[in-house]
């Protein structure tokens, strides 16, 4: 039985009679590992009907393009082929999801959707909620740790975070297992579109194609699994001593596959810990501790993806130094085509152009010099989300939110006062090298340039 902690009905109708349980998939864009799949063949088993699965293909997620929306098919493509295997017949439509929904919804028993912690997620929800004429029931499959059952508020830092979450954990690592659906959905005639030919697809959506595909770089189940096999069994012994090293290539990059639900946190987090180590430790902390305190600063803060969300001891010491003399000075356009004046900075800047991911460490330098070489913060700030979104594969999202972020003061506490910075946090180059070879660093990321 899926734990009860994870399911809330989002409206107050009843179940009702109709031809199948509606399962709408979004945020969990897998078949294995999916809580909210499993709770969905539950309900349909025990209401004697088959199980539909649905997706609303919209084209036009914030700040999302062709780069997102490319590795994203790719892993519904393998979605619907693993639904097909157990019969359950997955429908694509190239419509809002709360249309999409509110249309299928028209003949079902009841609606089981993932849960979603982002503004536009929450917003869908709340409208399919209001739209249909059943029950709908979210079911939390992206977290180990339901967010409001971790904490019932927006945590100060991982240090006030960490004991709340690790309470909980022995209740919720736990294996999920796979339900045998009793009567299939494959021959229900519903319409959907054909995921054969991706790119012929973003063309027919009109998606915005400014920001295309990362070439080698697949997206969907399988790949990440592979990605985590390899971890296992490459990687992970060296985790903790060589992760903060981007020359060394010692973590998952799993991120992507984490952000579009193309592989479950909690499927990960029991194959690590059954590997155990040092490694496992400072892994677990990275992908429980510090990831759910991410959705626990966008579940709690309605301003995640503005300045606003920082605490109010950063926004006072950054306001307080806003008009100090900056020594560089740089625009949106400078900032996105990599024409600073420092090659590590720069160097951060077309590896996440040319691969859709940065290494987590520059990604830090990379947020706090734009705070540092920005006319403002407040504009800084934006500048940062506005790249982030546009380029990382794993953009739009609770831990980009936080990320971006923490390099203006989140989760953090004050620090010795210094012009531009005020009290946040600093980094500079010379740190860098201290940390690994920087230039090696920079060669490496202009060989994938040729």
């Amino acid at each position: 039985m899926i734990q009860p902690e994870r399911i809330e009905s989002l409206n107050r109708l009843q179940v009702r009679e109709g031809r199948y349980v509606l399962y709408w998939m979004q945020a969990a864009q897998r078949v294995e590992c999916n809580h909210a799949l499993e709770h969905a063949i539950e309900r349909a088993n025990g209401l004697k009907v088959p199980l539909v699965a649905a997706f609303g293909l919209t084209a036009e997620f914030p700040q999302a393009n062709a780069r997102h929306y490319h590795f994203m098919l790719e892993g519904l493509s393998e979605v619907q082929r693993d639904l097909t295997d157990r019969g359950i017949r997955l429908v694509v439509r190239a419509e809002a999801p709360p249309q999409c929904i509110a249309n299928l919804a028209a003949d079902a028993c009841l609606v089981v959707v993932d849960a979603g912690h982002l503004k536009v997620q929450r917003q869908w929800r709340h409208e399919v909620a209001q739209a249909i004429p059943c029950r709908l029931e979210e079911v939390e499959t992206n977290l180990i740790v339901p967010v409001e059952e971790a904490s019932d508020r927006e945590n100060f830092s991982a240090g006030t975070f960490r004991p709340r979450i690790s309470a909980k954990l022995d209740a919720y690592l736990v294996g999920l297992r796979k339900r045998k659906l009793r009567l299939p959905s494959l021959d229900m005639k519903l319409d959907s579109l054909d995921l054969g030919d991706i790119d012929r697809l973003i063309r027919k959506l009109k998606i915005d194609g400014s920001v295309g595909p990362v070439l080698g770089l697949r997206g969907g189940a399988g790949q990440a699994r592979r990605l985590l096999i390899a971890f296992l069994r490459e990687k992970l012994g060296d985790y903790a001593a060589k992760r903060n090293d981007p020359n060394l290539g010692c973590t998952s990059n799993l991120s992507p596959y984490l952000h579009f639900g193309q592989i479950s946190p909690l499927e990960i987090a029991l194959k690590v810990r059954q590997a155990g180590g040092a490694g496992a430790d400072a892994f677990l902390e990275e992908m429980i501790v510090r990831r759910e305190l991410s959705f626990n600063f966008v579940h709690y803060n309605r301003e995640h993806d503005d300045y606003e969300c920082l605490p109010p001891w950063a926004q006072r010491t950054l306001n307080l130094h806003a008009r100090d003399k900056r020594e560089y000075r740089y625009d949106l356009e400078e900032f996105e085509t990599a024409r600073t004046h420092d090659p590590y900075w720069n160097a951060a800047q077309k590896q996440m152009v040319l691969t859709g991911k940065m290494h987590g460490y520059m990604r830090m330098y990379w947020g706090k010099k734009i705070l540092e070489w920005s006319a403002s913060p407040r504009e800084g700030f934006g500048i940062a989300l506005h790249l982030n979104d546009k380029y990382e594969l794993d953009g739009r999202d609770p831990n980009g939110y936080a990320g971006v972020a923490w390099c203006f003061g989140k989760h953090d506490r004050a620090w010795a006062e210094r012009s531009v910075f005020g009290k946040v946090r600093y980094m500079n180059a010379a740190g860098l090298r201290r940390k690994f070879d920087a230039d090696a660093y920079v060669a490496k990321i202009e060989r994938l340039e040729r």
